[in-house]
């Protein structure tokens, strides 16, 4: 078996204020964290591609949450393997485990890129690093699309600044999530909870940029499409499906990691 597992715990700045539990935001950004640790342990980081003229760029990601998020201070373990190449894309499929249970699981679908031409290079150095085990957990890799879009319910414009570059001076993935987030209001979030993110990355955006984020209803009950473009072309595709709280928990009542003095 060739899995990555990693431990995190659910810090102040990953949680949700409303709730005290880790955002779904936050539990990408500790996937593409595990990732990026499996690939340093195989030499093949972000550091170890770059004198080769090379870089990783995920180009889709799926999650989806089996049950509501592990509260602040608790503990996660995060789960990755590799579990398909081709002959351009590297598949990743993994598991989120909080006391024990899955509580979110899902995939990603990555590319080698040449800083050059920015064209993807063949995956031949993958496959001699890296064994891969064929274990989908939401099934098949497709491409993802999102479905037939209806009424808009919100527009956001949002100029790239410092904060949201990456190593590669590129507009991190993450602000693009956060961007599209905004559209669902603090009530909203409040009443229902966040059950699947598919989001597809169409093209890089950079320092300056104005993007501008739309927010459709889709043919789907409690379903959203968030289309992210620059100068009326898609750079980012976000789908997100919600349901509605079925039980309240006051966090004063719940087993935190740590425990209150008073």
């Amino acid at each position: 078996m060739d899995k990555y597992r990693h431990h995190y715990n659910v810090i102040l700045d990953n949680m949700s204020l409303e709730e005290y539990r880790l955002r779904p935001i936050s539990a990408i950004m500790y996937l593409q964290d595990a990732f990026a640790r499996y690939c340093a342990t195989k030499k093949m980081a972000a550091y170890d591609l770059f004198p080769k003229n090379l870089y990783w760029i995920v180009s889709e990601f799926n999650i989806e949450f089996t049950d509501k998020s592990p509260f602040w201070s608790e503990e996660i373990t995060t789960e990755i393997w590799i579990s398909e190449i081709t002959k351009l894309k590297i598949y990743t499929d993994f598991k989120l485990y909080n006391r024990g249970k899955v509580f979110a699981y899902g995939n990603a679908c990555w590319f080698i890129l040449d800083q050059t031409t920015k064209r993807p290079s063949k995956t031949d150095i993958i496959t001699e690093k890296f064994n891969i085990i064929p274990e989908f957990v939401i099934g098949e890799h497709k491409k993802f699309s999102i479905g037939e879009i209806k009424e808009k319910i919100s527009e956001i414009v949002h100029k790239n600044n410092l904060s949201d570059l990456d190593f590669n001076n590129h507009v991190n993935n993450k602000s693009y999530i956060n961007i599209a987030e905004t559209a669902m209001t603090s009530e909203f979030k409040k009443t229902y909870q966040l059950k699947t993110l598919n989001i597809r990355f169409n093209k890089e955006s950079f320092l300056d940029d104005i993007l501008v984020c739309a927010t459709h209803k889709t043919e789907q009950p409690d379903t959203y499409a968030h289309i992210i473009s620059k100068d009326n072309i898609s750079i980012c595709e976000i789908q997100t499906a919600w349901i509605k709280n079925t039980k309240t928990e006051d966090i004063f009542d719940y087993d935190l990691a740590v425990k209150s003095e008073i």
